[in-house]
């Protein structure tokens, strides 16, 4: 009979360890949308292009892909 309580306990200690590692790997959904303000190709001036972006009202912005696009970003 203790031998079953240990294994149950240890069971119930597995179980919540799972279930805490994968909340902390919830992250939320991220919307990207190209920037309507940002002038230009965006090869250095990353930082232009995240306070264009906040402007817009989103979170961040940066420079991405092979057209070099200012591209910002939110939680969506």
């Amino acid at each position: 009979m203790e031998s079953s309580r240990k294994f149950f306990a240890a069971v119930v200690v597995l179980v919540l360890v799972v279930v805490a590692t994968e909340v902390t790997l919830v992250h939320a959904r991220v919307c990207e949308t190209k920037s309507t303000e940002y002038k230009g190709f965006c090869l250095r001036d990353h930082d232009n292009c995240a306070t264009i972006c906040q402007a817009e009202g989103f979170s961040s912005g940066e420079c991405s892909g092979w057209k070099r696009d200012c591209m910002c970003s939110k939680p969506c």
